[in-house]
């Protein structure tokens, strides 16, 4: 069974996106009456050598399309553009992305802007059936992602007769445990919480981290705890790491929240 807190009591939701993408995310889970905490399972650092990057990105003009990873690959390369090169098309994978084109300046005025079609399916399988791959077939695509990443894309649009180059805008880290997000992770632990999960990786820095703060026993109190994810593949990896309360939702955060609305 599902461990559960007592009946009565709040019933924290805990958001475990990186710190940068946290709060906003929080602050829409405090207007649904629920209760937030964060507890970013991911740490998002800039690359120490920012050379590649630039250079790459003072090339843009090179590719037929630019395809951004995530929000976060969106927010460490506009560090280095000052202005989108209007004729060249960018890919993104998520609408947290279409958020983070907009703050810098760009959207579907700007550039025009592929991404997948069913909104409750957001990955890179999708954003491929988006794209016009007729017209790409012999020219050069760009991929701004994190230092590792899933290589379907890059492969789908090689077999295609695409050619892809990768840059690396940053990096992707464990959090590092200390004593103030130990003692955070006993008492959510011990007592009870829902956890919005949005990537595999954070789910498995879940388990690192409460196995080094408390051995197999939090590890156990974890996996009997509500998880909400936003993706089959983070499913399929919660139900494999021993999760028994694992509530798919769909992508995007409107379908994240309306699950935790309609899960008190």
């Amino acid at each position: 069974m599902p461990n559960r807190p007592d009946p009565g009591a709040p019933v924290p939701v805990v958001v475990t996106r990186p710190r940068q993408q946290a709060q906003a995310f929080a602050a829409r889970v405090e207007e649904l009456g629920r209760r937030a905490e964060v507890f970013p399972l991911l740490a998002i650092e800039p690359v120490e050598d920012v050379s590649a990057l630039q250079g790459m990105l003072g090339r843009l003009s090179e590719f037929a399309l630019v395809v951004f990873v995530s929000p976060n690959a969106i927010d460490a390369a506009f560090r280095f553009i000052a202005a989108w090169p209007r004729q060249v098309p960018i890919g993104i994978v998520g609408e947290g992305s279409r958020v983070a084109l907009r703050e810098h300046g760009v959207d579907e005025h700007q550039a025009v802007i592929f991404g997948p079609q069913r909104a409750d399916k957001m990955d890179s399988e999708e954003l491929l059936k988006s794209l016009p791959l007729d017209a790409l077939r012999g020219k050069r695509a760009l991929i701004v992602r994190g230092q590792t990443g899933r290589d379907f894309l890059s492969e789908a649009l090689q077999e295609q007769g695409i050619a892809v180059d990768h840059v690396t805008a940053y990096r992707r880290l464990a959090p590092a445990l200390d004593e103030r997000n130990r003692a955070q992770l006993l008492a959510l632990a011990d007592h009870g919480a829902d956890w919005v999960i949005t990537s595999s990786e954070a789910l498995r820095n879940l388990l690192d981290l409460a196995r080094l703060a408390g051995g197999d026993e939090r590890v156990v109190k974890l996996q009997r705890q509500r998880i909400f994810v936003s993706h089959h593949r983070i499913a399929q990896t919660a139900q494999s790491l021993g999760f028994c309360s694992v509530i798919l939702t769909g992508s995007g955060d409107e379908r994240l929240l309306a699950a935790l609305q309609s899960s008190p």
